[in-house]
């Protein structure tokens, strides 16, 4: 058996496994001691495998799929936000109270423009 089970085998590993499980077919004498090695149980636990494999590309799509959505609901949400904003400076006026409660500065609030000096 293996040390660290925990870890996934490398690509190398994987197809080496399946070339062997391959060859097996090949072998028309096998009959091992353990039942748990026949041609037969071994079929069944890479059959159980690929079903894993399938499993697990399936649940990377949903992630993707799931990922797009949220973003996409994040970016309608900000976009109405911005909306809600402009609607706000139109309706109540660049200097109001209500400007300044959704975080954006008055226009009082923001310093004069200096003259540039210029250079002879």
């Amino acid at each position: 058996m293996a040390k660290d089970q925990n870890r996934r085998l490398t690509p190398s590993q994987l197809q080496a496994d399946m070339d062997a499980n391959a060859a097996i077919d090949s072998l028309p004498a096998y009959a091992p001691a353990n039942p748990a090695y026949t041609q037969t149980a071994v079929e069944a636990i890479a059959s159980a495998m690929q079903s894993a494999q399938q499993a697990e590309i399936n649940a990377q799509n949903a992630l993707a799929s799931a990922r797009d959505n949220a973003a996409a609901a994040e970016w309608d949400f900000h976009n109405a936000i911005l909306g809600v904003k402009d609607q706000v400076i139109a309706q109540y006026g660049v200097d109001s109270n209500e400007v300044q409660s959704l975080g954006l500065k008055k226009k009082s609030e923001y310093k004069a423009p200096k003259p540039k000096k210029k250079i002879a």
